[in-house]
């Protein structure tokens, strides 16, 4: 299983690098092996997002995405801010596009120390 602070640590880096990772670079970056790699990544982020919501952080999950929704992550990321109390948006439109786009700015703000332009 996916260690929560080393998820944490690699998706600060991007922040810092002001730039959004896929679901597929991400494990393969940390190294997450099979079965359900993929599954393993988003549990892992589902879980940083509850700890970004206990602590009034921004959702630093908001900057990985899937490679086969172009600049989005997959439902369960606004299915989880909705039950975090974030998101009552339509999941599959423009309110998720614009949510989404604020939290991936406030991470770039809060872990990557600029606000994005």
């Amino acid at each position: 299983m996916l260690a929560l602070a080393t998820a944490r640590a690699f998706l600060q880096e991007a922040a810092k690098s002001r730039r959004v990772v896929t679901y597929r670079d991400m494990a393969s970056a940390l190294r997450v092996t099979p079965p359900n790699t993929i599954h393993q990544v988003t549990v892992a982020l589902e879980r940083l997002m509850e700890e970004d919501a206990v602590a009034h952080r921004p959702f630093i999950a908001a900057l990985a995405i899937s490679a086969t929704l172009g600049d989005l992550p997959r439902r369960g990321f606004f299915d989880c801010s909705s039950r975090l109390g974030r998101f009552a948006g339509d999941p599959d439109g423009q309110d998720a596009r614009t949510f989404h786009a604020k939290e991936v700015n406030a991470a770039f703000a809060f872990w990557g120390g600029a606000e994005a332009g």
